[in-house]
């Protein structure tokens, strides 16, 4: 969900040379289309199994679904495209100035796309009496799951902005605190909200299913919050210049 190195640090250079300049970029946007489809298949799939078979799965069996597979996809092709999967994040991500602004629609179309086909997928597996809808509904006012999304929303924002973005951090870790944050959002907020954190959680399914019922509140919500939660962990992000002078400054006075 954020740029992050490979996981050997060693790059191919006489590929990059002999690669066309746009070939790079065509495959970030193929690795956000796959890692989004994966994601919300698998995520929307333990809804769908768990209604169809009686709630087998739980509520926390789908709370850990989501993480795992949030931790797995940013291991797999984090290293390629940032592992977004999330408009919102892209988007928070560009208002910080650490994605390029002429990126985000191809990124934006790719997770969509991803999203819809994993959700007509889900459709064609459970279609006629095992007919589940798979997408977000509020179950109380649109105002609690509105504030809801906002809050988890800049709850993972936050934390992927100081795992995968922080050079002080140690990034590894990365996919684990991620996929965590997620497990832990879903488990408190599901019941809610839905716990989307991310529009093409919640568009993907709307779409196949033609169900936009406070659709609104997954586009804007999360988005607000993603936004929200990388300038506040910016905020925190701008004391590291001030704090190494202070240290050099320590040092030097042997204080």
């Amino acid at each position: 969900m954020a740029e992050m190195s490979g996981a050997n640090g060693l790059v191919d250079e006489k590929h990059i040379q002999n690669s066309p300049n746009w070939l790079p970029f065509i495959q970030k946007v193929i690795a956000e289309g796959f890692g989004t489809y994966f994601l919300i298949f698998a995520g929307c799939a333990a809804v769908v199994v768990n209604a169809d078979k009686e709630e087998v799965i739980t509520q926390p069996g789908i709370a850990i679904v989501w993480g795992l597979v949030v931790m797995a996809m940013v291991y797999s092709v984090g290293h390629i495209s940032g592992a977004h999967f999330n408009p919102a994040v892209t988007i928070a991500f560009a208002t910080c100035k650490r994605f390029p602004l002429r990126q985000v629609p191809a990124y934006i179309a790719a997770q969509v796309i991803g999203a819809t086909l994993a959700s007509g997928t889900l459709r064609l597996l459970f279609m006629g009496k095992h007919d589940h809808f798979a997408g977000t509904l509020p179950t109380g006012s649109d105002l609690q799951s509105f504030v809801m999304e906002f809050i988890i929303t800049f709850y993972l924002m936050f934390v992927i902005s100081g795992v995968a973005t922080d050079n002080r951090a140690i990034g590894e870790l990365a996919g684990l605190a991620i996929g965590a944050t997620i497990l832990l959002n879903v488990m408190f907020a599901g019941p809610i909200s839905g716990a989307s954190m991310n529009p093409v959680r919640s568009l993907g399914p709307a779409i196949v299913s033609n169900r936009y019922e406070g659709i609104w509140i997954y586009i804007v919500g999360p988005t607000l919050g993603a936004i929200a939660g990388a300038w506040a962990y910016n905020i925190i992000r701008f004391t590291d210049k001030p704090l190494r002078e202070i240290t050099k400054t320590a040092s030097f006075l042997k204080i």
